[in-house]
């Protein structure tokens, strides 16, 4: 095998590895990240020619990521944020700067939308719906009316890994969501909860 192919199989594999592990994105050195901005580049000009998508500097998103946001559902992305493998995030949604989304994590913005503040870090396999089905008993699930009253998560929170948010719900700042939580009610700023569903546990002060 030639020098030209091993480093094909290279830089595929360690494209992968960034798809899942996005934060490695910032660390690579200059000759790597020369071909991995230009992969990022390419990719990222496709979603916003597909999709209404603002994304601002320096930001990665994995090419297994789908995002989808049609006219008047868009998804706003700020400076130094990534969206690793496997999720799916449906608009409208706005991350702030310097915000990490893991892999298999499912945004959905219902109609008034999902906002995360800056710094904000949410583990994988966690999931926030900013809608909900009525429940009416004379009536048909699937065809109850939809709601959405919009989910907000503050700056400088970490969201556990396999952690549930319902719609409605606001996340102070600096709060801290345990591992397997399902949040049903706001979470005051500076305090740590958990459980299901998640209760206060602590304080971050």
């Amino acid at each position: 095998m030639s020098d030209t192919d091993n480093t094909e199989r290279y830089r595929q594999q360690h494209k992968l590895r960034l798809s899942y592990m996005p934060w490695l994105y910032a660390r690579l050195k200059p000759a790597q990240r020369q071909w991995a901005q230009a992969w990022q580049d390419e990719w990222q000009a496709y979603l916003c020619a597909m999709e209404t998508l603002m994304i601002g500097k320096d930001c990665f998103i994995a090419p297994e990521a789908k995002l989808f946001a049609e006219p008047g559902r868009p998804i706003i992305i700020g400076d130094n944020t990534y969206i690793a493998a496997d999720c799916v995030i449906h608009g409208p949604v706005t991350l702030g700067q310097n915000v990490s989304i893991n892999h298999h994590v499912s945004l959905d913005g219902g109609r008034k939308g999902i906002v995360i503040g800056d710094n904000t870090r949410i583990a994988a396999y966690s999931y926030a719906y900013a809608f909900n089905h009525g429940m009416e008993k004379d009536q048909l699930i699937k065809d109850q009316a939809v709601t959405s009253t919009g989910i907000t998560i503050g700056s400088d929170v970490w969201i556990g890994a396999n952690t549930g948010i319902v719609d409605g719900v606001t996340i102070g700042d600096h709060a801290v969501i345990g591992m397997g939580s399902i949040v049903t009610r706001a979470v005051v700023a500076h305090t740590k909860v958990a459980g299901n569903p998640a209760r206060l546990i602590g304080e971050r002060v």
